[in-house]
């Protein structure tokens, strides 16, 4: 049972074989010092593409970066260089994609490209592992946080089934997911309501493998037993979830922030749904958690 973000680092010291990372367009500072700390520890070997005179140039800047450390392919045109990139994945030249100097879309277009893309299931999604000091037995997880919007139905079974493969490499043999809404009664005024208690009832039924569902649940009986037990909800989920669901991006986002800037939280967070973890962090995100993100991505990759 993984309890911090720091047990990733003993996951992926014990791997016989460095996963290569390739950072697509390269040229960002705060990217460059979080690969960097990653190859020095060993943790991964390092690609970087991108404006080659732009990246020396921030490198030279920053002293504690190591240039000697990587392999550098010049393209100075970011479209280009996520092409680069992405096509190093989809050949087997690297193991894991990160999003480096580039907007999300451009990066998406190049990793969705029918003929050298990375897609691997029919939906792409994003999730989010937590340490939050006060849900101190375990990690956890949100999903979805930044890739789908107002997933449906079928979208919502396709990103459970991305998150519970990722908590599997992880050790989490059969998750717990918790299906949030803003209560925890079926109500056909709120569809998320409704989504969640067939989420709920198809996993029982064995249509959704390898887990545990229950929603709908607010946020609270989610994350506490005892709420659940004050308000008469059984559940094996409550108060032990591994993994909380989202109705939509809003609701997603604005929890994964509140996490970060009110709990303190140390996050980690990886693309799931390619061929390969994609490594998408912020640029509001601390050095510590875009190391813990790489590390991530190297621990499940």
């Amino acid at each position: 049972m993984l309890k911090k973000l720091s047990d990733l680092h003993d996951i992926v010291k014990k791997k016989d074989q460095t996963k290569r990372l390739v950072l697509a367009v390269a040229h960002d500072e705060h990217s460059l010092e979080a690969v960097n700390a990653a190859v020095k520890k060993k943790y991964i070997e390092a690609i970087l593409v991108g404006d080659a005179a732009e990246i020396k140039r921030i490198i030279e800047k920053n002293k504690k970066i190591d240039i000697n450390q990587f392999e550098i392919i010049n393209e100075t045109d970011a479209a280009e260089a996520v092409a680069k990139a992405v096509k190093l994945v989809h050949y087997g030249e690297a193991d894991i994609l990160m999003k480096g100097n580039v907007g999300t879309a451009t990066l998406l277009k190049g990793v969705l490209n029918k003929e050298w893309g990375l897609r691997k299931n029919e939906v792409i999604s994003h999730i989010a592992l937590f340490e939050v000091q006060v849900y101190h037995h375990k990690l956890i997880s949100l999903t979805d946080v930044a890739m789908n919007i107002a997933p449906d139905l079928n979208t919502k079974i396709n990103i459970i089934n991305n998150s519970v493969e990722f908590l599997r490499k992880l050790g989490v043999e059969t998750p717990k997911v918790a299906v949030l809404g803003a209560v925890e009664l079926v109500n056909e005024s709120m569809p998320a309501t409704m989504d969640a208690a067939l989420l709920s009832k198809m996993a029982e039924r064995g249509q959704i493998k390898n887990c545990i569902i229950d929603g709908p649940l607010a946020f609270d009986n989610a994350i506490s037993a005892e709420s659940a037990r004050h308000k008469g909800i059984k559940s094996t989920v409550a108060g032990d979830a591994d993994l909380l669901l989202l109705p939509d991006i809003e609701a997603g986002n604005v929890l994964y922030k509140s996490f970060v800037f009110f709990a303190k939280a140390k996050v980690a967070a990886v693309v799931l749904g390619a061929r390969a973890p994609i490594v998408l962090t912020s640029r509001s995100d601390s050095e510590e958690s875009k190391l813990d993100s790489i590390v991530l991505a190297a621990a499940i990759a």
